[in-house]
Formats: C-alpha cells, structure tokens, sequence
C-alpha cells in the first residue's frame, strides 16, 4: 500500500532528516529540485503526477528548504548517496528519476554512482550538466569568476544573490507573474548560506563528463532555448554524452521551463513517465 503523506520526513544520517512529499500512487517520479530552492519548486507538477495515476515523491536535498542543514560536505556524491537513502527506505522500484538544474547534475552523478539503483528511467531539466562552467576544453556556459562572484555575494547580501539569480531565470524578466516569483524568492529564501554556497562551489568545480558514459537508461532531456543559467548547450552536450537520450527543447523558455510552459512540461514528463 502506498502512503499517503505529503509531509515526511526521512533520516538520512543520525540527526539529518530530508523533507519528502510522497504523495499518490502508481508509478514513482522521483523529483529532485534545483539550487536554492526545495521539493515545493514542484507544486504544479505533484499535482498533474498525482491525477494521471503516478506517485509523486519530491526530495529536499539537506541545505535546504525544510531539510535538516547541517556543515558538512554538501558535494554530489553526499546528495546521491542521501537520494540513495530515502529510496532504499521507501523501498522504490522501477522510477523516473526527475532531476532540475543542479537536481539535475545530482542525478546524474546518482545513475552512475548506484548504477541506477531503484530508477529505470531518467528525466533531466535544464540540468547544470555535464559541467556549469567553462574549461580549456569545454567552453559552455559560465566562466568561473562568475561563480566565485556569486559566492562572495552570498556572504555579504544573499537575499541580493536570490533577487539577481531571481531576474535571470525566466526567458525576460516579466515571463514569471510577481506572485510566482515572490513564491520562488520565499523557498530559495529557507535554504542555509552555507549549503547555499557549497553546492554553488560543487556547481563550479564538478565535471559530470565521465558520469554521462555509464547512464544507460531512457533519457529525456527538457530544455529551455533562452535559458541564462544553464545555457541550451549544455543540453546538446548531455545528448552527445548520454547514448540512449533524446532532446525537448522550450522554445519560449528560459531556466524555468516547468512554469513557463508548465502544460507542455508536464504532459511531457508524463508521457515520458509513462512510456
């Protein structure tokens, strides 16, 4: 029997408790959110996952939203290896693992750490991968004195940080309404500066390019055309990486494509959920 709980919380390490919503029953859509935000960045979705007959079960990675926050390590591999964690305690089988911007790179490194453990499928979305900053051999996306400039900023004004990354994150400035993105701007809001700038230091220095090799699984890879934070790039890149994906592409989206273009995001990801 499935549970119905849209407010559990999971220990993932003594006195480290992730927030999960599980919610509905059917086929598990695991979603992983994006840097700083929680599993409520996925309000709308829970809600199109849960009608058309799928169990919908968002994590919120330690760090942030109403996870526990502790120091630490705040790298990929803690995040997979957590991710790891609530699966094996929910006991999931057969999922589609959904993984957003960082979410995404996370994923990523968590397919090809547990050799897709638990996931059948996976799902990544405007996914800061293979890597969100440029290399002498990789000249995508940002440099990264623009990441260490966004780090610097998250110690002297973070709710400055939020409100600049908040003006980039749509296609233009006025694509999201003022009640969406003041919703946004409260979740990024509850994460800790500190995890807030690790993961923006494993955003910076990780390389996903030998992870891409191992995922075998289907693949879909939604992207948004007119994305500023993880430009359309990188999604060409993941293709040539990742031999058995496909691209959708947002044409009228920026980063945030699941509420730019919400009806097609979703009724993607449940075709391809369902498939």
């Amino acid at each position: 029997m499935t549970k119905m709980t849209k407010n559990e919380y999971i220990e993932v390490e003594p006195n480290v408790r992730l927030h999960v919503t599980d919610a509905g029953e059917g086929r598990p859509v695991v979603l992983i959110h994006g840097w700083p935000l929680s599993d409520e960045m996925y309000e709308y979705q829970y809600n199109a996952l849960i009608k058309n007959n799928f169990r919908a079960i968002g994590i919120t990675l330690r760090g942030f939203g109403k996870s526990d926050k502790p120091y630490g390590e705040y790298d990929y591999d803690i995040h997979a290896s957590d991710i790891k964690t609530v699966l094996d305690k929910l006991d999931v089988k057969d999922a589609v693992l959904v993984g957003f911007s960082m979410g995404g790179a996370i994923v990523i490194r968590y397919v090809s750490m547990y050799d897709g453990a638990h996931v059948s499928k996976l799902a990544l979305c405007g996914a800061a991968a293979p890597i969100w900053t440029q290399r002498p051999d990789f000249k995508y996306n940002l440099p990264k004195s623009d990441v260490d400039e966004l780090i610097e900023l998250n110690y002297r004004d973070r709710p400055q940080l939020l409100a600049n990354v908040g003006n980039i994150f749509s296609a233009t400035e006025t694509s999201l309404n003022d009640g969406i993105k003041s919703w946004l701007y409260g979740i990024n809001l509850s994460a800790s500066s500190y995890a807030t700038a690790q993961c923006l230091i494993a955003l910076r220095d990780t390389d996903l390019r030998p992870d891409l090799e191992k995922i075998t699984i289907p693949t879909v890879i939604m992207h948004g055309k007119k994305d500023k934070i993880c430009s359309f790039d990188l999604a060409e890149q993941m293709k040539a990486g990742i031999k058995n994906s496909h691209i959708i592409a947002f044409e009228k989206s920026g980063h945030s494509m699941f509420l730019e273009e919400m009806d097609k995001f979703n009724s993607e990801l449940i075709k391809f959920a369902g498939k």
